[in-house]
């Protein structure tokens, strides 16, 4: 089966409050292989950007000023999920924003489980690892796969990340083919683009002044409440290893 990994970043915790996905990235499984085919986006989301929000991912509205809205990429990220078993950290997270951005369109899908299978990657690590951290840092760790990269958060590398530690926690390898020679190419496909970009989109810089840092806890300690299981992004110190 088609398997693709995705993550999402968003303007706030909440899709009932009228909060937003500003980016989302997604990678492609196939035979237990990452294809090197996958989606990636920022958007614009009209509305303003949580200041705890921001300081995790380190997404501006200046940033994503320029960039596309949800409706015009809606057809291209729905030919890349279609049919797919879709695997995500903490799922209900990701797919609430997904499909209340769904229900925005005139013409979009009943919903994100409507068009593809959903697995849960932090439910399936809580089964493997009771009573452990099973945050995508915390598995990375525990998985010894490198995310040094990861100073800010961006959903397509946390959904390569989450790929890597998916294909560990079910016990095979993982290998990287590219089917073409040119990695910088993009494809067609139903009508859609899926890049393969030779390296990482370029990452905005954002540095934390104090008040920042103290929003960005005050989020952390919101989302926490509001999913009952620590965020995907808390990074452990090293008194808590």
């Amino acid at each position: 089966m088609r398997q693709v990994v995705l993550d999402t970043e968003t303007t706030g915790l909440e899709p009932q409050e009228g909060h937003r996905i500003i980016e989302v990235g997604a990678v492609e499984i196939v035979g237990r292989r990452l294809t090197g085919r996958h989606f990636h986006q920022y958007l614009n989301p009209d509305r303003a950007i949580d200041e705890g929000a921001q300081a995790v991912h380190g997404l501006t509205s200046e940033f994503l000023a320029d960039k596309p809205r949800f409706a015009d990429i809606a057809p291209s990220l729905r030919s890349f999920l279609e049919g797919a078993e879709v695997i995500i950290h903490n799922a209900p997270f990701d797919v609430g924003f997904l499909d209340a951005e769904w229900r925005r369109l005139e013409d979009g899908p009943e919903s994100t489980t409507s068009i593809c299978e959903v697995t849960d990657s932090l439910v399936m690590a809580r089964r493997l690892h009771p009573g452990q951290k099973n945050s995508l840092d915390a598995l990375c760790r525990r998985y010894e796969i490198d995310n040094t990269e990861r100073t800010l958060h961006g959903a397509l590398l946390d959904a390569e990340l989450l790929a890597d530690v998916f294909l560990a926690m079910t016990g095979g390898q993982t290998a990287l083919g590219l089917g073409e020679e040119d990695s910088g190419a993009q494809e067609e496909r139903g009508g859609s683009k899926v890049f393969i970009p030779r390296s990482w989109p370029p990452r905005p810089t954002l540095a934390l002044t104090p008040e920042a840092e103290a929003a960005h806890r005050a989020y952390l300690e919101e989302m926490e409440k509001a999913t009952g299981t620590s965020p995907l992004w808390v990074r452990l110190s090293a008194t808590s290893e």
